[in-house]
């Protein structure tokens, strides 16, 4: 991937807000770096992390007592808006660094331009369910693996170990998707395997896993809906819902950032809710976490799936790569991506 600043017109979560204190901290995304820090009243702020002098990081310098970043090298000193000095120089003009909007949401900092609206932030479609936390996960896999990986449920039975089915059951899943304008529309239906970390969501064996998903890229990522019924159809008590952010930071890795929530629609059981989205969240965690251990496997995966035998459960796949294109990056626009190579094993 060669560096794409049109991807930065979408909000992407980039930190957890606790991770930023009194020293600033350098994130990474689509090929390009930026140095967030606390200005002199604690608000987040975010600059492009090269001093316009010397191109030095400013994620290596310190905040001064009046909120400025100040670089490392020659100590120009740079404040929220990016309006720099030189305090060699004090009469040189032009001094400025790019300068980029931080909004602080569900305790994340999201990272965008600063002429991107507000109503761009991302829709979590929380309403009635409980936070349960978020985490992040490092991924060392392209951005169109990760995004795959995420798009197709058929690898569960050997991938995962709790949620959904086993391999008893392969043959035994309903599956829908649909292609839509601007977004993916998917949905899986099968027997849940046995799994005892399960039954702190009330879920019994001979339940029926129902996961549905939408995929959107603005910027790139999916709303997992994950509900359970009983064998005569009653609904268990507890909804899952999951996003997940998926955002580039090099060529070769992606950056994970989950939101977990938890809802019931049955009374009786909605005082434990704050106790049973913790679980949620735990459950969501190993999940993801299954994934992570395993996508290095695959992390050379062409872009293009020319020659490769898909089967139903990746008709999603081809349409999101044209929407990925087209929303996410820009029209037309392709990203360049590195060959994806393991590094030889210690002598």
């Amino acid at each position: 991937m060669e560096p794409t600043p049109k991807v930065i017109r979408h909000f992407h979560p980039v930190l957890p807000a606790r991770s930023l204190g009194t020293s600033p901290v350098r994130v990474e995304l689509a090929g390009r770096a930026y140095a967030l820090f606390r200005d002199g009243s604690g608000q987040p702020a975010a600059l492009a992390d090269a001093c316009p002098h010397r191109f030095a990081p400013l994620s290596k310098g310190k905040v001064r007592p009046d909120g400025r970043l100040q670089c490392p090298y020659h100590g120009w000193r740079f404040d929220a808006q990016g309006k720099g000095s030189n305090p060699s120089q004090p009469e040189l003009r032009h001094c400025d660094a790019r300068s980029f909007q931080v909004v602080e949401r569900y305790g994340y900092l999201w990272l965008a331009e600063r002429d991107t609206p507000l109503s761009a932030m991302p829709d979590m479609g929380d309403e009635g369910y409980v936070f349960g936390g978020a985490f992040s996960t490092h991924f060392a896999a392209p951005l169109h693996v990760s995004l795959d990986n995420f798009s197709e449920d058929e690898h569960t039975p050997y991938v995962h170990t709790r949620l959904g089915w086993d391999d008893a059951n392969a043959g035994r899943v309903d599956f829908e998707a649909q292609n839509l304008e601007d977004r993916t529309v998917v949905r899986y239906r099968a027997p849940q395997r046995p799994a005892p970390m399960m039954v702190v969501l009330g879920v019994r064996d001979g339940d029926v896993f129902q996961n549905e998903w939408v995929t959107r890229f603005d910027p790139v990522r999916s709303q997992y809906t994950i509900q359970w019924t009983a064998p005569d159809g009653r609904p268990r008590p507890f909804i899952t819902r999951a996003n997940i952010f998926f955002v580039p930071e090099t060529a070769r890795t992606t950056r994970l950032h989950v939101f977990s929530f938890l809802r019931t629609e049955q009374p009786l059981v909605r005082p434990l809710l704050p106790v049973a989205a913790r679980a949620a969240m735990a459950l969501t965690w190993w999940e993801v976490r299954d994934d992570a251990r395993f996508i290095a496997t695959v992390a050379d995966t062409p872009y293009s799936h020319k020659g490769m035998r898909l089967d139903r459960f990746d008709t999603p796949l081809v349409h999101q790569r044209r929407l990925l294109e087209r929303i996410y990056y820009g029209a037309g626009m392709k990203p360049t991506v590195v060959p994806f190579t393991r590094e030889a094993p210690s002598p």
